[in-house]
């Protein structure tokens, strides 16, 4: 089931992660701090609540709960992160503590229980949970970002080139992209 489920999952994630790179690269680093309105969050409040969230979640994940007491939730909408490379250093950060919580998982920790604020979750529920919320708010990202590049390089299949990238993508012979060694190297590392 670890190569299952955990290979696969930690591919999304890692998918997610880079789209939100591929995001901050195509745009001027001061429309990272651009809101819409003052309801709503900038690329760079995203981050920040990402990163906030990834530390809480993720420290010590096994053993205290996802909701930790120094955690700030309300500071991570505020606006103040002074530049580009900070709003980076947060980014890798949180993914880091994440994805070395992730690799260092074994099989029989997907049934064990965890708590976020004292809510009962198995480990398989909470890393699901999270992949809804971290895609959901990486998908906020992208779509700022489309906003506000003066040109914008598509992170998928481009407008009107479906017919092209089906041909191209059934010209080649069938592979399955399973990644199990890089898997199995990452989680022997993080042992």
């Amino acid at each position: 089931m670890k190569t299952d489920y955990l290979e696969s999952v930690i591919k999304q994630f890692e998918y997610y992660k880079m789209l939100g790179e591929k995001t901050f690269d195509q745009i001027p680093a001061e429309k990272l701090f651009w809101q819409y309105n003052t309801d709503s969050n900038s690329i760079a409040i995203i981050v920040k609540h990402l990163w906030g969230n990834m530390l809480s979640r993720w420290t010590n994940f096994l053993t205290t709960d996802g909701e930790k007491e120094w955690r700030n939730r309300d500071a991570e909408f505020e606006n103040d992160i002074a530049s580009k490379e900070e709003m980076l250093q947060k980014w890798q950060e949180g993914w880091k503590v994440f994805l070395d919580t992730l690799y260092a998982l074994s099989e029989a920790d997907l049934a064990q229980t965890i708590y976020i604020r004292h809510q009962g979750h198995s480990v398989m529920e909470a890393i699901n949970r999270q992949l809804a919320h971290y895609s959901y708010h990486v998908g906020q990202i992208v779509f700022i970002g489309k906003m506000c590049a003066e040109q914008w390089n598509s992170l998928s299949i481009p407008k009107g080139n479906s017919k092209q990238y089906n041909a191209d993508k059934f010209s080649q012979p069938k592979h399955q992209e399973h990644f199990t060694d890089e898997f199995l190297r990452k989680s022997e590392n993080n042992a």
